[in-house]
């Protein structure tokens, strides 16, 4: 993991590679998130990040950018073996994915991704815009709370 990291940079990379069309939200976070916190992260995750864009595989249902960092989230901070509610990297895993949500909630109201485009066209340049904009919102607050758990150094 990289000590220090460019929370600023962090978000442009992530904005870029949607906004170039090479990933949509989810996957431009966890690829940003790699990239610049963790490249010893395996790559196969962010492919596990490819079905949830446009609310879960277009149905519009929780937003992607969401979703993509909590993947993120859960790869720092979540289990990876059978434990109990209370185990404490349970508590934190949950307490750092709502602080993630509840983040988004009160930035833009919602998590539903069918709110979010409602009366817009998916090609439009407004819809990418906004997704572009929810991507760094997104990726930008997962990398405040690694670096804060972590107590990475933020260079900028």
């Amino acid at each position: 993991m990289n000590k220090q990291i460019s929370i600023k940079k962090i978000r442009k990379d992530a904005e870029e590679i949607f906004r170039q069309g090479g990933f949509y939200c989810s996957e431009a976070i966890v690829s940003a998130i790699r990239k610049h916190i963790d490249p010893a992260m395996p790559l196969s995750l962010v492919s596990t990040a490819s079905g949830f864009p446009i609310g879960v595989g277009r149905a519009k249902c929780m937003c992607g950018a969401v979703s993509g960092a909590v993947i993120a989230l859960g790869y720092f901070f979540g289990r990876s073996s059978p434990s109990t509610p209370a185990d404490p990297k349970s508590q934190k895993c949950m307490e750092v994915c709502f602080e993630l949500q509840d983040t988004f909630r009160k930035m833009h109201k919602t998590l539903c991704c069918h709110i979010h485009i409602k009366g817009m066209d998916l090609a439009s340049g407004e819809h990418k815009d906004q997704c572009i904009r929810y991507t760094g919102d997104m990726v930008q607050k997962t990398a405040e709370i690694i670096a804060r758990e972590f107590k990475l150094t933020v260079v900028d």
